[in-house]
């Protein structure tokens, strides 16, 4: 396959080898998606993963070749393939976070795919507006979060945060974006009512059970970017309060189908052929197995 799209080069048919990396690694579901879909689109190309660190990580993109299409970067490389990019897209533009390059011997593209990964996993629960939201957590995923939920129309979010000046990044995106970004505190009792809580915590992070139980009596649907450690102290509130909750596995797989469009078009606003089949194999190939 050679792909042409308008700004890019030209990819050789010999540019079949595709990878994740990140740091660590081990734990990817990525390549279990993407092969599945290739097998789908009846594509004869090899994704893999590895573990690169932000150190070795120039080094180790540059001794790319022509076969080499495409890269899915994960943490903590997303800033590094942020500024290796020659060409952004506006969702890594406004996170200063590339999730995905398309290699070009003319200068990488670089791509977002969080931002409408967690916007179409919402989508399978029936959100695709909210007024209003909470983020938990100030870190990288926040910043794809706040894009998302400000493309869902909210114009108030409350990020919960340890300390609150980790907060001023994201008051300052929302500005852009034109939503009004206030700080909350773990130890607040109460928080506002809320049809939508994002969590960009570490699965392993450590939360008192009184600030869980408070945020998820107020937090409306649970959607946690985690899905290697599951359930998190979050969803196990949520369970206690008896509202939903969702894993990141979703947002994943809507991330990688995004990747996908990308690697074989060259634009992530392009259907696949086939796109209910592929995923609906990239589902299969990442459920739990049967009890």
């Amino acid at each position: 396959m050679v792909l042409r799209q308008p700004g890019l080069g030209v990819l050789s048919p010999d540019a079949t080898r595709l990878e994740v990396w990140g740091d660590p690694i081990s734990h990817s579901r990525s390549p279990h998606l993407h092969t599945a879909a290739y097998a789908v689109l009846g594509l004869a190309w090899e994704y893999g993963s590895r573990q690169v660190s932000e150190a070795a990580f120039r080094a180790e993109l540059a001794g790319l070749d022509r076969t080499w299409r495409g890269l899915s970067l994960t943490m903590p490389l997303k800033g590094e393939a942020f500024t290796a990019a020659a060409v952004l897209d506006r969702h890594a533009e406004l996170t200063g976070a590339a999730n995905t390059l398309l290699l070009d011997a003319g200068g990488h593209h670089g791509f977002n795919t969080d931002v409408g990964g967690i916007v179409r996993a919402l989508a399978e629960d029936g959100i695709a507006a909210v007024p209003t939201a909470r983020i938990i957590g100030a870190g990288a995923t926040a910043t794809s979060a706040l894009v998302a939920v400000a493309e869902l129309g909210a114009h108030l979010v409350e990020v919960v945060a340890r300390r609150p000046e980790a907060v001023q990044p994201l008051r300052a995106l929302g500005e852009l974006l034109g939503v009004d970004v206030v700080a909350a505190s773990f130890a607040a009792s109460r928080h506002a009512d809320v049809p939508l809580t994002i969590a960009t915590l570490p699965g392993d992070a450590r939360i008192e059970d009184a600030a869980a139980d408070a945020l998820a009596s107020a937090g409306g649907l649970l959607l946690d970017v985690v899905y290697g450690h599951w359930p998190t102290a979050l969803s196990e509130a949520w369970a206690r309060a008896g509202r939903p909750a969702r894993s990141g596995l979703g947002m994943l797989l809507h991330q990688a189908v995004l990747q996908i469009r990308i690697f074989a078009t060259g634009d992530a606003d392009a259907p696949l052929e086939h796109e209910d089949a592929v995923i609906a194999a990239m589902r299969a190939a990442v459920a739990p197995p049967a009890a």
